[in-house]
This record gives C-alpha cells, structure tokens and sequence, in this order.
C-alpha cells in the first residue's frame, strides 16, 4: 500500500514552505517572505512514530484573482487537496482570522477529508491564546505552532498520525524507486516533459523564464518499475543567477542532479548545443551520473532524410567528452517519442550496475596492452599488473600498476575505449583509477 500524503493548505505566506521543510527535516522548500514563491506541489517523504508518509507542500491559496500564474498555482493546490488522505490547514496568527481563511475554510470542509488546523506563527504565550480566535472557522481545534522554531509541531505530527485509517498506518512502507532528473536551461520544456510522461498537468508550464522554483519529486510506475521524477529549475549562467528565489532555485537543480542515478539534459532543437548546455553536462560529469540527452521540440523543426543525423552529429560534437550517451529527438507539446525517454533511462540505469567478472576484464586490458604498449617516461615503461571492478554506479576500475605518475591521459582514455567496446556502458561514465602496487 502507498504512503498517506498529508497537503499543507492555505494562503500565501502563512508558512507553509517553512513547516514542509520542518515537517521532512530538509530545506527542500524554498522559503522567502515574499507571498507566490511556492508555485507547484512539492512532495517528500518523512516519518513519524515509525509511520511513513508523504508530505505535500503547495502553493498560497489566492480564490479571487483572475491573474493566469494564480490561476495556475491555484489549481496544484485543488489537486493535492483532491489526492490528500490528510489536510493540515494552516493560518497565521499574527494575521489574525481573515476572510481568505474563512472561504479556504469552506472549500476543506466540503472533501470530507481529515481536517487539522494549524496556527503558526505562535512563538509566545500570548500568541498561543490568540489562536483559540480560530475555533470560529469550524475545522476543529486550532494547534499552535511555530514552524520556524518548531514549538508545537511535535502535538502536530501526533494529530497527523493518528488521522491515518488504521489499515494505512499498518502498511506505509519506503519504496526503492530509480531517480530521474530533469535538468536543463530554462524554457527548454523539461515540466512539459514531466507533464507528459505522467498525462497530467503535474507542473506549471508558462513561456516566462524560472516558473519552476523548486526541485519537485513525483513518484510513478513505469512499466513495474517505480521511478522518482525529479523536474527542476531552469539553470542559467552563473552571471544571469539573480539573488534570493532563483539562486535557490539553482542550488536544488545542481543538488537534484547529484542525488538521482539518471539524469535527462534537455536541449532545445531549435537552437541546438549551447555553451551552457555544455556547462550542465559537465557537471553531470562531474558527478559521475548516468545520462540521456534528449532533443526536445523536434516537432518545430523542418526534417528530410538526414535532419536526425545531422542533428546528432552536432550534439556528438558539441559534447564529445560524453560520446556514450544515447541521444533522443522528442516533442512533449505532440508527445512524439517521450515514452522512450524512461524506456533508455532505465536501460542506461542497468548498464550503470553491470559488473566485469575479474577474469574477463584482465582479459580485455592484456589484449589491449599487447595492441598498444604503455607509455614511457624518465627511461621508465608502465606496467599494469592487475585490474579490478571494486564499484558500480558508476562503474570504476581499479589498476595496479608500478607508477600512476606513468599514466598519460590519452592512454587512460585508449583503455576506456577498449573496455566499453565489449562492455559498452551506455550512458554512463567509467571511472579509471591507478594505484602503485608499492604503495598497496
């Protein structure tokens, strides 16, 4: 059975964000006091009293505003209100009772779900009495809490618990999933990649750059498998990253990215490899991920026989400090070929837990050495006694040789090649190291 998800409600700048981060015990929010900085539900796990659940953060409530953003934030806080077991309805006690709260109020009460309010901003005595105001909205007793401090989230955190059916309780359990990043610059389509793999409007999509603020985990199941998908903020140039929301926005890209096991850089086809396209991929290199390039909005471009090939041709070029990755050609707006692209980053997450048996893989540096000798230096030749596979994900080789200072990168990169042309590791970086046998 899944995890219960419990969605924070409410209106802007009441403190959602900074509860969801207090709730998970991770800043995985950004917080800011600037209402709208929370725009598409975010989602993380957490655990109290041993019972696994999954909290969902959500955008500020705005019911009467016209405007197509709040239009917009306002409707992934009606669908997690719909797919919630709980809701924990928060206010603001400094604010005090405001009509805002009383219409929210409203619509809760009618999904006949679990309803637990929530008034923060209680740091004091004080401000712990004026949340007895809040028995007027009719959703139970008010819990005052302070969620930057954390002064009464523990009372909370019980409330929640036992507002779980029993069976729910029973039977929450941590799932394994693979995780897939979607990275990339902005406007390049990666939430209406997400939206399409799930058929459904799970994030904001808008043509104004850094819509997408946060790192939003979705869990599904891809064809038996469960994936983590983890759409991100567009990352732009270092120069371009303007302080506050959008800095963090970046850090939890960059911070997405070292925790998946695949990651999808997405490129825009209509303007190819750009020079920060090549800076992402570094640092997904850098990391040491597993990879799949993907093309999206092939359905602008005008093709004939070889427009493909061409196209992957420049992508190879542009990037051919990564000539193992598979390359896609997809549209998310037609949905042309966006299947396949969890269809290959499940196939390139295997190829990143595929083991060389010792044997085999001394075989293949023997043949490669006896094609091509080591190189030479001070009067002195390379020798490689030993290779090992101590590691998977990424898969890394370890050779005993007499002098790791003999090791020229070209030679590095020539046994590489001649390991993955039996063992082709598609989409995933190899790591080489060398050890002196004397030092061992």
């Amino acid at each position: 059975m899944t995890k219960p998800l419990v969605a924070l409600v409410g209106r802007p700048n009441v403190g959602k964000s900074t509860l969801f981060n207090r709730l998970v015990e991770e800043r995985k929010a950004i917080t800011e006091d600037i209402p709208g900085t929370t725009r598409d539900r975010i989602y993380a796990d957490t655990e109290w009293n041993g019972i696994l659940f999954t909290v969902i953060d959500t955008g500020g409530l705005i019911l009467d505003d016209t405007d197509d953003m709040i239009s917009q934030v306002r409707h992934q806080a009606y669908v997690a209100i719909e797919e919630a077991d709980v809701l924990v309805f928060m206010c603001d006690v400094l604010d005090g009772l405001t009509t805002e709260d009383q219409s929210i109020s409203d619509i809760l009460r009618r999904t006949d779900k679990p309803i637990i309010l929530a008034v923060n901003k209680a740091d004091n005595p004080a401000r712990r009495l004026d949340a007895f105001e809040f028995y007027a909205l009719g959703t139970g007793d008010p819990y005052a809490i302070s969620a930057l401090h954390g002064t009464g989230t523990g009372d909370l955190l019980d409330v929640i618990v036992s507002s779980f059916k029993q069976e729910v309780r029973e039977n929450s359990e941590e799932i394994e999933a693979t995780r897939i990043a979607i990275v990339g610059r902005t406007n390049v389509g990666k939430s209406s990649l997400l939206n399409a793999l799930l058929r459904k409007e799970r994030q904001i999509v808008s043509p104004v750059p850094g819509t997408t603020r946060d790192a939003i985990d979705t869990m599904i199941l891809w064809k038996g498998s469960p994936l983590v998908l983890i759409d991100t903020a567009g990352i732009r140039r270092r120069g371009r990253i303007a302080p506050g929301v959008e800095k963090y926005s970046v850090l939890r890209a960059l911070k997405a990215i070292n925790r998946a096991d695949v990651v999808l850089l997405i490129i825009d086809a209509t303007e190819g490899v750009t020079a920060q396209d090549a800076h992402i991929a570094g640092y997904i290199l850098e990391e040491n991920k597993s990879v799949v390039v993907v093309n999206n909005k092939w359905d602008l471009i005008e093709k004939d026989s070889y427009t493909m090939l061409a196209h992957t041709a420049k992508i190879r070029e542009a990037l051919k400090f990564m000539s193992y990755v598979p390359v896609l050609f997809i549209s998310a707006l037609t949905r042309q070929r966006v299947d396949q692209t969890l269809n290959v980053a499940l196939r390139v997450h295997q190829q990143g837990l595929v083991r060389i048996p010792t044997g085999e893989l001394n075989r293949i540096v023997q043949n490669a050495v006896a094609r091509h000798s080591p190189p030479s230096k001070w009067g002195k030749r390379l020798r490689i006694y030993y290779a090992t596979q101590p590691k998977v994900s990424p898969p890394t080789i370890l050779f005993f040789v007499n002098d790791e200072r003999l090791v020229h990168f070209s030679y590095r990169r020539y046994l590489e090649n001649q390991i993955r042309s039996r063992y082709p590791f598609e989409g995933t970086p190899l790591r080489l190291s060398f050890r002196d046998r004397r030092k061992e």
